[in-house]
């Protein structure tokens, strides 16, 4: 009979470190921040959660524009259960393989926070995005910062950063550099970054954290992208993988593997 002994928490990680209990974890999703840049757009109809977990950032949403229509997309029944109430419509779907539940054009906000770490597919994720989104419509996803400051020095004294382990839920690492030549190279001029924004910045308490995070963004622990669909879309994103010869089998829908080369 096998048995199974508690895992060893992992460096850095707030169970190990002396400093974590200064830290308000919360403040990883950027609440503030996310409510910031809402409050900042206009005019919208369509908003849909990818991933919208309790319904946070939904109710942010419902609070400054309450006619618009909130979609909430979950990878399981539970937690779509915990949405019932929280969205107008609430849909089971795997956003690495499954078309979103929208027409071509039809979305005016795309919200995913603390998501796409957790995915292989960006592209296929990325392509669903920018054909849900209208132009002129807005994506905002904010993820962990693999180049924030706490990281900087772990790995300058040799050691994993902490929202990038092997032992862990994140596959894949963000920066802002990274993130905004990713953009240009899959879907060039398809977008511009209107708004960027820090949330949390270890090991501050909240206060100092947020004064840190709001003057240096770039090295906060998470990093929020406001980007804006400038063009029309032409299934960039899905190509790109085989237009590059990328040597992983990333999926791509409807669109022949063979036929990107």
């Amino acid at each position: 009979m096998n048995t199974y002994k508690t895992a060893k928490p992992l460096f850095g990680s707030t169970t190990t470190n002396p400093l974590a209990r200064f830290v308000d974890t919360t403040e990883n999703y950027g609440p503030q921040v996310v409510e910031d840049l809402v409050r900042s757009l206009k005019d919208l109809r369509i908003v849909v959660d990818l991933g919208a977990g309790g319904g946070r950032d939904l109710g942010v949403v419902r609070r400054f524009y309450p006619d618009a229509t909130l979609i909430a997309v979950e990878g399981g029944k539970e937690y779509a259960k915990n949405l019932e109430g929280k969205a107008d419509r609430v849909v089971v779907a795997n956003i690495e393989r499954d078309r979103f539940p929208l027409a071509d054009g039809e979305a005016d906000l795309i919200i995913a926070n603390q998501i796409l770490e957790h995915t292989k597919e960006v592209f296929w994720i990325f392509h669903e995005v920018s054909r849900s989104l209208k132009i002129g419509g807005h994506f905002l996803f904010g993820v962990p910062n693999i180049c924030s400051l706490h990281n900087r020095f772990l790995l300058a004294a040799g050691r994993q950063p902490t929202q990038h382990k092997l032992a862990s839920a994140h596959v894949r690492p963000f920066s802002k550099a990274d993130t905004l030549a990713f953009l240009n190279a899959c879907f060039p001029g398809g977008y511009e970054l209107e708004q960027f924004r820090g949330a949390q910045f270890y090991p501050f308490p909240l206060p100092i954290a947020r004064l840190f995070a709001s003057a240096l963004p770039t090295l906060a622990f998470t990093i929020f992208f406001m980007i804006r669909k400038t063009r029309e879309y032409d299934n960039e994103f899905v190509v790109y993988p085989g237009r590059a010869q990328l040597e992983t089998n990333f999926w791509t829908g409807d669109i022949s593997t063979s036929a990107q080369y």
